[in-house]
């Protein structure tokens, strides 16, 4: 190993350990995704069984295993946890960042570490690789997909193509066919802007797809075979109607993934966006001149990677922010190959974009600083608090925009975009997570409740959040129960509720003794002791 290569390995090494592991359960799971996904591991975990998806004793059929298997592996090393719970993400996002280093090792030496730490530290991948869900997954699987194929278009060794085909069987299996279809779209548009029609009937490798299917669709087989309802609620409900319709109540404005990528992109964005732009133009110059310029060509295929997740997901009727993540390595090996091109021709930075991406990278240490007023008061504070945020934002800021529009110009891009962000990683893991834990998490609410308990009981929740029910679930282990749906404990029980639905759990308790235990300021819920309905008879 050369000084060079161990000085990167160094880098990765530990900017990976920092962005991605670093804190990982300074606060516990939020939303309500995550600590449902949590729990559908253990539940596999504790059931031995690695085929049918479980949540509170029944067949939780909405995603594909993949993920649940690594949680799965987590827990059984290191126990169960929400670490635990989140440390597959964490790893593939650290896959992901070792997958471009070593791309651009091989095609594009000289920025490959700078590609690998742009996408390290775009604000999506840090996110998701923090989250216990299947983005990141999917984002990995397929983005390394991608970078196989063009090792291929580039080199024609097939091992790169069988790669590709592997990737599309492991996303296959952590998201379902969204991975394989994305990809049929990349490819077929970058070969129809490159007109190589003959590029798409060359990727159609039987070998490949025989491996496709051999990782893939063992699982699907079984799974169907033995629960005969998972083609209707995975594909038709939970693929299908999830896109086409607003079934479940994620609706959101067409241009919606715009904004959401351009934030995603943070830092790099403003830089994203030139490169995006520079590389369509002289692509509709160049057009008639044939597409011999491979640089440009691979230029133009991190353009269709980038657009086409965004232009599909635009259309699907049901939008989250997670959906387009696969999309986020695209802008980063879109200017990571940029920046190549632009510092072997030792171009200048133009006055505007430097100051421009200096406000955008240093803009987050703003929030990051008063995440916790954030969190709690849902808006940034004024006075003294705020001017010192701003300070120090701008003063980076200046520093950036100087150091830019130096000598050093590209040179130094990567290293002073990193500062910020590793300031505002670690102000808002110093400073946002006891807010962040007490206002969004339930984990300080199940330490509340279990210090009330003589012995565990059941717990049920009425008019509370999903995010309260399934967090609750995770940190208790045991099924919720909830009133509005008529399931009230006959037993004796714990009640969650917010204090406006008190009458509505005075009717659902009518006969039984209520004991009012506490209220949970930061979540504004009330919990009670509900005794048996035999012990009033």
């Amino acid at each position: 190993m050369t000084n060079r290569t161990r000085t990167d390995v160094l880098l990765l090494v530990g900017f990976c350990a920092f962005l991605f592991f670093y804190g990982l359960g300074a606060f516990g799971l939020i939303g309500a995704d995550e600590p449902r996904y949590a729990q559908v591991a253990r539940e596999m975990l504790d059931r031995h069984d690695w085929i049918t998806p479980v949540l509170g004793g029944h067949p939780w059929l909405e995603k594909p295993p993949l993920y649940y298997w690594q949680a799965t592996l987590a827990y059984s090393v290191f126990g169960v946890s929400d670490t635990a719970a989140r440390i597959p993400s964490a790893i593939d996002a650290t896959l992901l960042v070792i997958a471009v280093y070593l791309f651009f090792r091989r095609f594009r030496r000289g920025v490959e570490v700078d590609a690998a730490l742009i996408t390290a530290s775009c604000a999506g991948i840090i996110g998701y690789a923090r989250a216990a869900s299947m983005d990141m997954l999917l984002a990995a699987t397929f983005s390394i997909g991608m970078l196989a194929w063009w090792a291929w278009r580039e080199s024609a060794s097939r091992i790169y193509l069988a790669a590709f085909y592997v990737c599309m069987g492991l996303g296959m299996l952590a998201k379902g066919p969204v991975a394989p279809f994305l990809a049929a779209a990349v490819i077929v548009l970058f070969a129809l802007a490159a007109h190589e029609a003959r590029l798409i009937v060359r990727t159609l490798w039987i070998p490949g797809i025989v491996l496709f299917c051999a990782i893939a669709l063992p699982w699907y087989v079984a799974v169907q075979v033995r629960n005969p309802e998972f083609f209707r609620e995975f594909i038709l409900q939970h693929n299908l109607a999830r896109f086409s319709t607003n079934l479940y109540h994620h609706p959101e404005p067409f241009w919606y993934y715009v904004p959401v990528a351009a934030l995603a992109l943070v830092p790099w964005i403003v830089f994203v966006l030139a490169a995006f732009v520079e590389s369509l133009r002289v692509w509709w110059v160049e057009r008639k001149s044939g597409t011999g310029d491979l640089p440009l060509q691979f230029r133009m295929f991190a353009c269709c990677w980038l657009v086409v997740p965004i232009l599909f997901f635009s259309i699907s009727q049901s939008k989250l922010p997670g959906y387009i993540l696969p999309a986020i390595p695209a802008g980063a090996v879109l200017l990571s190959d940029y920046l190549l091109k632009q510092s072997e021709q030792e171009m200048p930075i133009a006055k505007w974009m430097a100051i421009l991406h200096a406000v955008v990278a240093c803009a987050p240490i703003v929030p990051a600083v008063l995440i916790s007023f954030v969190v709690t008061q849902r808006r940034l504070p004024s006075g003294r608090p705020l001017l010192i945020a701003l300070s120090v934002a701008v003063v980076l800021c200046i520093a950036i925009s100087a150091t830019l529009l130096g000598r050093a110009h590209l040179r130094m891009l990567r290293f002073v975009t990193l500062i910020p962000v590793v300031l505002a990683v670690a102000a808002g893991l110093k400073l946002g997570t006891t807010a962040i834990d007490q206002k969004l998490s339930t984990r300080p609410l199940a330490v509340e409740l279990a210090s009330v308990e003589t012995h565990k009981l059941p717990l049920a929740v009425c008019g509370a959040s999903r995010e309260i029910e399934y967090g609750l679930a995770f940190y208790r282990d045991q099924t919720i129960a909830r009133y509005e749906s008529g399931n009230v404990p006959a037993g004796e029980h714990l009640l969650v509720t917010p204090p406006a639905w008190k009458e509505n759990v005075t009717q659902a308790t009518a006969g039984r003794r209520v004991s009012f235990l506490g209220h949970y300021a930061p979540q504004d819920v009330d919990y009670y002791w509900v005794a048996s309905a035999k012990a009033n008879l």
